[in-house]
């Protein structure tokens, strides 16, 4: 096996652990008293542009977490303070995307944790404030070690 496929074999099982760490943690943390194991579908998709990608600027630890965390705030405040579900939806995304601008740390996923925070259901929304620690911050710390642990097998740090 060349040195690419064993790069791209190691971020795939990066992927997976991500995703299975995260849904644990949700699990644990009680998101999700349905039985059936929840995942923040962002989660998902950083793993995809952090291991999948991981030369981007967007998959920089500090887009990483900051574009989750800024985002996950925005989206709580859209659900808290703008009347209508599909109106409060609507404005998440572009006010994510500039907290992400100003705040210099664009990550693309962070628009689905804005979204999810105000379409996410029930259990999300209880969340409040909460959403923002748990799950979405810890599942991108989650996901960053993983990533670091990931980039040991590559031949330059891709966090730079």
């Amino acid at each position: 096996m060349n040195s690419k496929n064993f790069e791209f074999l190691i971020a795939t099982i990066g992927a997976f652990l991500t995703v299975l760490a995260a849904g644990f943690f949700s699990e644990l943390t009680m998101l999700n008293n349905s039985g059936t194991p929840i995942i923040i579908a962002s989660t998902g998709a950083s793993a995809m542009v952090v291991l999948g990608v991981p030369d981007s600027p967007v998959s920089r630890p500090w887009n990483l977490v900051g574009g989750h965390t800024f985002s996950a705030i925005v989206g709580v405040s859209c659900y808290q303070f703008i009347p209508g579900e599909l109106l409060a939806a609507a404005l998440s995304i572009p006010l994510a995307m500039m907290a992400m601008h100003y705040g210099r740390c664009m990550h693309p996923p962070g628009g689905a944790t804005a979204i999810t925070a105000v379409i996410g259901g029930e259990a999300i929304n209880k969340l409040g404030y909460m959403f923002v620690i748990t799950p979405i911050f810890f599942n991108s710390l989650i996901l960053l070690t993983v990533a670091l642990g990931v980039a040991t097998f590559r031949k330059k740090n891709p966090f730079i």
